[in-house]
């Protein structure tokens, strides 16, 4: 089993973690910002894109989620908007992740989930780390967009 790790250090970076973060299943108790440490951190079930190519949609093919991390550090501040942070194994859809530029090297880190949620990270610069922790699962499912975006029925 190959497990995957990138580092991002600039925009170009950082559309290569988010290529491999979509679709990626969060739960909001998995989510932290640790502002004295200027971090923050979730842990995800992401969707291997990877293993994906060269299959027809219901050939009875197992497609594959795997557990990841997902780090930002130098971040001033995070702020959450349409997420349910209340229901702490509420289980939300990233889309993407994508920088905007402001007062460079810093800016802001947006991460897009399905549904019009979004958390927006202050960062210094862009220093983000995406890391597979090990565990692999097969799944049935894989993630369709027809309507621009949907919600996950649950883990899968």
């Amino acid at each position: 089993m190959e497990l995957l790790r990138l580092i991002a250090l600039d925009e170009d970076d950082l559309k290569i973690i988010s290529a491999q973060l979509q679709d990626a299943l969060v739960r909001m108790d998995e989510l932290t910002f640790l502002p004295k440490e200027r971090r923050f951190v979730a842990v995800l079930k992401r969707f291997d894109w990877l293993k994906v190519n060269g299959r027809a949609d219901g050939d009875g093919q197992f497609y594959e989620r795997r557990q990841a991390a997902l780090r930002f550090e130098r971040v001033l501040g995070a702020q959450y908007r349409n997420l349910p942070l209340d229901q702490k194994t509420g289980v939300e859809e990233l889309l993407a992740a994508h920088f905007e530029p402001a007062d460079l090297p810093g800016g802001f880190i947006n991460l897009i989930f399905a549904g019009g949620g979004a958390i927006r990270l202050q960062v210094e610069c862009i220093e983000a780390e995406l890391r597979d922790l090990g565990p692999v699962w097969r799944t049935r499912n894989k993630p369709d967009h027809p309507d621009g975006g949907s919600k996950p029925q649950g883990p899968s």
